[in-house]
């Protein structure tokens, strides 16, 4: 035997005998096809590993881009629960002035336009007041609050707004407070 096959025990030799007869190029193909088949599958698994983190990472890429969106977008709404407040004292103190004494109409004038301006300014930035005039009770915007017997409206209508409702955007930042007509007892 050469050097050079003591190296390299794989490489056939023709003619040289094998332990049971067969030559070095017989017995290699089966365990060669064993060999691609296994390579193949291996391939197609690390493929698909491929693409399910590819997958994965722009899922996670447009799960940021949408947080950081959102962020920006709703970035105020602490600051506009906490002005909600604000908002409700300015209309409260129109609605107590008298509306027939001498002396309180240009005090009346100046907090009516400065409750304009503050909703203005809040729907500037996407805070816009929930719609309760002639509308039936919905459940992700209004709050019952009680129920009034009543035949001028219809069951579930809303009878009155007791505190304003707001959303930022399309999602709801305070729901409005809100007394609900029932049907009148028949009975009473």
């Amino acid at each position: 035997m050469t050097e050079d096959t003591e190296l390299h025990p794989d490489s056939t030799m023709t003619g040289a005998p094998d332990g049971d007869g067969a030559n070095a190029a017989e017995t290699g193909a089966p365990d060669l096809a064993a060999d691609i088949v296994r390579l193949n599958d291996e391939v197609v698994s690390l493929k698909d590993r491929l693409l399910r983190a590819a997958a994965e990472t722009e899922n996670v890429r447009r799960r940021l881009e949408r947080e950081k969106t959102d962020a920006s977008t709703y970035a105020v709404t602490g600051f506009a629960r906490d002005i909600l407040g604000v908002a409700d004292n300015l209309a409260r103190a129109v609605a107590a002035l008298p509306a027939d004494a001498p002396g309180f109409d240009a005090v009346k004038t100046g907090i009516a336009a400065t409750e304009r301006e503050l909703t203005t300014v809040l729907g500037r930035h996407g805070v816009t007041r929930v719609v309760t005039d002639g509308a039936k009770l919905d459940p992700n915007k209004h709050q019952a609050m009680l129920e009034v017997e009543t035949d001028a409206h219809e069951p579930g209508a809303i009878v009155a707004e007791l505190q304003a409702g707001y959303t930022i955007k399309d999602r709801l930042l305070r729901p409005a407070l809100v007394s609900v007509a029932k049907k009148a007892d028949a009975a009473a």
